[in-house]
């Protein structure tokens, strides 16, 4: 490739429906992996893109996808392979965003832990672009409801996590049954030897393009977090709100389900709110982004996505609902405070699980977050008197008070015990919204653990050290959760390892280190998680299939007395992690 890149997406060569999309998205100029992985894969070549999530690689890869594809043919005409259904899902968004002058262009994200009939019926309604976990795509395949007879272009996103989370299989099988005549795109954040095997297996004289990490965050941006429990995020979002200044926030959520769900739940509270993602029409998406711009609206909740190109001056407030699973992404969430020589803050709500993530952010950007606490209902009330009391001069000045004097008067009157200053201070209650102790916040005891809790609170040992020195994680997951958990799948079913592996790694938003001891017996497996699982994690994990069978994962209440262990296990895992370290020979892992 020529040193002189692309200095606008104008110069890339694509389609007018492709360049309409992306200046209705705002965006302007290409990133550096973008302005070398378009133009070549527009002229037909393979590429090796070694790139890291937030670095653009959706859009390098996404623009070629959708040049390549006739939206008249209802087959599918491309399929992309991501390690895990959040990525599909905000894969399939971005793609979709992209088609947005290409009507008749369907894009099916598919993913295990969820019901496999209506992706079966989308697919026979027809969808061109497929974006999906590789154990999933395999079961589409094997029962015909996936064919790949017309498929044209094949991307592997983050193809190390793949190969790492046990797909090295699924990955080869999909590869082979496409037609011979075709494009590959590969993308991975490193490039190990499993890598580069895949790539000279399934690739025709690839192009291999790197692109740096970006490392830096913007100085004007005070960078904070917080430990807040999953299911308090909500409650938590709702109290920083209410006692920031900033003139607008923006709040990013992974995936368009949560920036629905809490969006809406924002809305229901009384917060002047709307969210965007993907399934946001450009038309709608331009309206709410105007009303955050006039100041009609005050908190803006969205996808990285649905967030491109967006530029709004009053923005003061980032939150960062969910991690992002990357730190490049971080750094691009928090461009949108501190703009126009004005001060901003960025705040991650991080789970007791996910502070390694957090170590990895300040590792990358070179930033010591400060840890702060999350507002009290106290504080919430404290802070609404202030401002209340901030307008009583204003309003006394203003007039028409007679009424309100008349009706406190009378209100004394005829109760001679009440003191004036009780009488005040219950009227301010009210106004601000405080009922009073009679009804309980569910937050308030679960805040103030996360905020004692030395597993959770304090960052200066960076997580307990156990008896024998070792480092020991922080408190993951439901607090003393047995370390062993039973799934019902088992021999009979054909289960391997790496199978379970990658289900939990997929599914339950664990990693390979997480996992321990597996004992797979004759009906059921049992499998040592010694961080426990939380409930949301343990309900996707139930209804994920593994060997085509759902999981049912429940915690395992130790032998029964009718010797119902007694076939003994088949397989097993004496340390954490053994069977997700080895990818390339393992069993593969269904999601």
């Amino acid at each position: 490739m020529s040193s002189a890149l692309p200095a606008s997406f104008s110069d890339l060569g694509m389609p007018a429906a492709l360049e309409r999309a992306i200046t209705d998205l705002g965006f302007t100029t290409p990133s550096a992996i973008q302005a070398q992985a378009v133009p070549a894969l527009l002229d037909g070549r393979d590429i090796v893109g070694v790139a890291q999530t937030g670095t653009g690689k959706t859009a390098a890869f996404g623009l070629p996808l959708l040049a390549a594809i006739d939206p008249q043919l209802g087959a599918v005409q491309a399929v992309v392979l991501t390690p895990t259904r959040e990525l599909a899902m905000q894969v399939a968004d971005a793609i979709q965003s992209f088609a947005t002058h290409l009507p008749g262009l369907t894009v099916l994200p598919v993913y295990g832990g969820s019901p496999f009939l209506p992706q079966q019926r989308a697919l026979q309604r027809g969808a061109q672009v497929v974006v999906g976990t590789p154990g999933r795509v395999i079961d589409h395949l094997e029962r015909r409801t996936l064919v790949m007879d017309q498929v044209r272009f094949l991307v592997l996103d983050e193809a190390d996590e793949m190969l790492r989370m046990g797909f090295a299989e699924d990955v080869d099988k999909i590869l082979s049954r496409a037609p011979q005549q075709r494009q590959v795109a590969l993308f991975s954040a490193t490039m190990p030897t499993a890598i580069r095997r895949v790539a000279e297996t399934h690739l025709n004289n690839p192009l291999e393009i790197t692109v740096a990490r970006q490392s830096s965050t913007v100085t004007s941006v005070r960078q904070t977090y917080a430990v807040v429990p999953f299911r308090h995020k909500v409650g938590a979002l709702s109290r920083v709100l209410a006692v920031r200044k900033a003139d607008a926030a923006i709040v990013f959520v992974r995936t368009r389900g949560a920036a629905e769900e809490v969006g809406s739940a924002l809305i229901e509270k009384g917060i002047s709110a709307a969210y965007i993602s993907g399934d946001v029409a450009q038309g709608d998406r331009e309206k709410i982004v105007d009303r955050l711009r006039t100041g009609a609206l005050d908190v803006l909740v969205a996808t990285d996505v649905a967030a491109r190109g967006l530029d709004v001056d009053r923005i003061g407030l980032v939150v960062n609902f969910d991690v992002p699973r990357e730190p490049e992404t971080y750094v691009h969430r928090i461009g949108r405070t501190g703009r126009a020589g004005r001060e901003g803050e960025a705040l991650s709500f991080v789970t007791p699980s996910e502070q390694s993530r957090l170590r990895q952010i300040e590792r990358t950007t070179r930033v010591n977050l400060e840890q702060i606490s999350i507002p009290s209902p106290a504080d919430v009330s404290a802070h609404r008197v202030q401002a209340m009391l901030g307008r009583a001069a204003e309003r006394a000045e203003a007039g028409r008070l007679d009424l309100y004097r008349e009706s406190i008067a009378v209100y004394l009157a005829q109760h001679a015990d009440v003191d004036p200053i009780d009488l005040l201070a219950t009227l301010t209650a009210l106004a601000v919204g405080d009922e009073g102790p009679g009804v309980k916040d569910d937050m308030d005891d679960e805040l103030d653990r996360a905020r004692l809790a030395p597993s959770s609170a304090d960052r200066g040992d960076r997580g307990e050290r156990g008896e024998r020195g070792e480092r020991r994680r922080p408190s993951t997951h439901i607090a003393g959760g047995p370390a062993r958990w039973r799934v019902a799948v088992g021999h009979r079913d054909g289960v391997q390892p790496g199978a379970l592996v990658g289900a939990l790694t997929g599914e339950g938003g664990l990693t390979g280190k997480d996992v321990g001891k597996i004992d797979i017996f004759g009906s059921f497996s049992l499998v040592d998680i010694p961080g426990g699982l939380t409930a949301e994690a343990m309900d996707r994990l139930s209804r994920t299939r593994v060997a085509g069978r759902p999981l049912r994962i429940r915690m395992d209440s130790g032998p029964r007395t009718d010797g119902a262990r007694t076939d003994g296990p088949r397989h097993e895992s004496s340390r954490p992690g053994h069977y997700a370290s080895r990818p390339t020979h393992g069993p593969r892992g269904r999601v």
